[in-house]
């Protein structure tokens, strides 16, 4: 089904809910936005399916639910490097930054040129984006396609440098270390002795009640659960 950029915002306005955009300011989202919850989102996405010129106009809107639901009709193999960073710089908070954009970059095929580029940015959400991408790529690439080598200089960068990082890049290093333990066996072991050595991670979490989860645990539970090392088929959720 297509759709014009006016009937998308038009779709969206209509799904906006008070309580849920008090909810993400909380968060860290900005006006303008209307407070759209995914799984709205979801059902719009059925109808459009994949319009990526599309999903390139939403996302030049600057509202937070257009920016997030492009990334859902985008086509990532479709963006170019530019795309991409123009996206990373313009997107703002965390559900952007690590979602929207980290999800787009792992599957557009330029995840790793852009992921090493974003680690190193001044910019907190765009060094968090590259650390997000990392662990999205770690998510859905073969074990036998993924630069141990790179996997380890960075296991090495997040013991030696979380602790004195930037809030939301502290938390992406910590996803990082859990995606290695969870997702990329061959360096399983390693994830969980950098765990133990830099211990307890404090983010703040802006007065919400997410927490920052314990990645020597996290790993341990999946492993319970006979999911270590399983890839998904996609970076989105």
């Amino acid at each position: 089904m297509s759709m014009t950029i006016t009937e998308v915002m038009n779709e969206l306005q209509k799904m906006g809910d008070e309580q849920t955009k008090k909810t993400l300011m909380k968060h860290g989202a900005r006006e303008p936005f209307f407070g759209v919850r995914v799984g709205d989102m979801k059902k719009l996405q059925k109808k459009i399916r994949k319009d990526h010129s599309l999903a390139i106009e939403l996302f030049r809107t600057g509202n937070s639910d257009a920016m997030y639901f492009a990334a859902m009709i985008c086509e990532p193999e479709k963006m170019t490097k530019e795309d991409l960073q123009y996206w990373a710089e313009k997107a703002y908070w965390y559900w952007l930054s690590e979602y929207t954009v980290a999800w787009t970059a792992a599957e557009s095929g330029k995840g790793w040129e852009m992921a090493e580029k974003w680690i190193h940015s001044p910019e907190e959400n765009i060094a968090s984006s590259g650390w997000s991408t990392y662990s999205s790529l770690l998510a859905i690439t073969p074990d036998e396609n993924i630069p141990a080598d790179l996997i380890m200089s960075l296991l090495k960068k997040i013991e030696n440098e979380i602790h004195r990082e930037r809030n939301r890049v502290r938390y992406c290093m910590n996803q990082f270390l859990i995606a290695v333990g969870t997702y990329y066996l061959p360096l399983k072991a390693k994830a969980i002795e950098v765990g133990k050595k830099i211990g307890k991670i404090s983010v703040d979490m802006g007065g919400t009640a997410c927490k920052v989860p314990d990645a020597v645990e996290y790993i341990e539970k999946v492993e319970k659960m006979g999911r270590s090392g399983k890839k998904r088929n996609t970076a989105f959720c």
